[in-house]
C-alpha cells in the first residue's frame, strides 16, 4: 500500500515510518499508529503520523497483516 495517500493510513494500522533525523540514512521505526498528522490527501514524502510511542514521522511502507 501507498504510504503517500492519507485515505491507506487509519489509526491502530502497523506501518514503517522514517523520522526526521532519520531521513538521510532511510532507517526505519515500526510502530502503531495514534494520530494522522498530515491534513492533506496526498504528500509526496509520506503522511506524517505520531505512532503509539510517541514517535513521529513519515509513511514509507503499510505493513500488511
Amino acid at each position: 500500500m501507498d504510504g503517500n495517500k492519507r485515505t491507506n493510513i487509519k489509526c491502530g494500522l502497523k506501518v514503517m515510518v522514517v523520522q526526521k533525523q532519520d531521513q538521510r540514512t532511510g532507517k526505519l521505526t515500526g510502530g502503531t499508529v495514534e494520530r494522522i498528522l498530515t491534513n492533506s490527501s496526498v504528500h509526496p514524502h509520506g503522511i506524517k503520523v505520531r505512532l503509539t510511542s510517541g514517535i513521529v514521522g513519515r509513511v514509507k511502507e503499510i505493513c500488511e497483516d
